[in-house]
């Protein structure tokens, strides 16, 4: 017997300090002009000193609750999504139960970069065909501005800091929205084009050692660029043949929200118009895994999620990992 998995509730936390444009060009030689132009973000959320990604993904994940109408303790399971956990171990999911006050539950870090939201959508169905019964909390989190480097003015423009989350259970009477369908991919050949490697077993640390460059992101942008936009656009068109949906049985799309030039590329090889594209990146900046969730939660503050409609949901991060999501409100 198949089971279906739905979105019951829905939220987003982000750090109370906000890095503009014009604050960048106090730390390095930018302008918001040239970020603007090339990427459409004006300002990102920035972490508070000792704020880690347990902190911010309970914080979501109690909103997320409270929008489902739920305890923490009715959860059987915990998925955090991240590429910046506070420590290598205990993960940063056992330590968001610990916030949540909660105990004996299944809890998992798992790393698919920028696409964390969306294979977190694919591991609920997955725990609600083997387990109906089971109320799942996917929350991904990043605060890839401790692993940022500020002198690097490639990337450093890019990135803040932020958690979503999302209740998944297999009950219709609660539903926001059913998860129609989930595709993933991956492709480990590319991932040296984006990659954060110090400290790592690949690239280990002994004491004393000065931290160095390799320690903070680094991205090959062209490479990224390209690939980001050929494999979104392909998983997505991947599902919506699935479905044998046209371009108008689209309400709205929600990409990964990296660069607005990658957003406005996938959805013009898609044949979407803009005005069916939901963009934050202006406000947030790339917050990796929690991107969707975020925008996600935005569009529904903005009236953009109608009752019947189906949401398109694609992302692509580092790894390479992509895939896509369909939803139904």
């Amino acid at each position: 017997m198949k089971h279906e998995a739905y979105i019951r509730g829905i939220g987003y936390y982000a750090p109370e300090k906000v890095l503009t444009n014009a604050d960048l060009e106090k730390i390095v030689e930018t302008s918001d002009k040239w970020i603007t132009t090339r990427t459409g973000i004006k300002e990102r959320h920035i972490a508070a000193p000792g704020e880690t990604v347990s902190d911010m993904a309970a914080e979501a994940g109690r909103r997320a609750l409270a929008d489902a109408g739920l305890d923490a303790d009715a959860l059987t399971h915990i998925f955090l999504y991240t590429v910046t956990p506070d420590y290598y171990t205990p993960s940063a999911a056992c330590l968001m139960e610990e916030k949540l006050g909660i105990r004996h539950k299944v809890v998992q870090d798992v790393n698919a970069a920028c696409c964390g939201y969306i294979y977190g959508l694919e591991m609920a169905r997955a725990v609600l065909a083997l387990h109906p019964e089971a109320k799942v909390l996917v929350a991904a989190a990043e605060v890839l501005t401790s692993r940022t480097n500020w002198a690097d003015r490639r990337t450093c423009v890019l990135f803040g800091d932020a958690a979503a989350a999302a209740v998944v259970t297999a009950d219709t009477a609660t539903a926001q929205a059913r998860i129609m369908d989930t595709r993933l991919s991956s492709d480990g050949s590319l991932g040296h084009l984006l990659t954060i490697k110090g400290g790592g077993s690949g690239h280990p640390y002994k004491l004393g050692d000065v931290v160095d460059e390799d320690f903070f992101l680094w991205m090959n942008g062209p490479e990224v660029f390209k690939h980001a936009v050929r494999s979104m656009a392909a998983v997505c068109e991947e599902i919506m043949t699935a479905h044998e949906l046209a371009n108008d049985d689209i309400a709205l799309f929600i990409p990964h929200q990296a660069n607005w030039r990658i957003m406005e590329a996938v959805a013009k090889k898609l044949s979407l118009p803009v005005e069916k594209v939901m963009s934050t990146v202006a406000r947030f900046g790339n917050t990796s895994a929690s991107t969707v969730g975020i925008a996600l939660v935005e569009a529904r503050v903005a009236g953009r999620l109608p009752a019947g409609g189906k949401v398109l949901l694609g992302a692509f991060g580092g790894g390479f990992t992509w895939g896509s999501a369909l939803l139904q409100f």
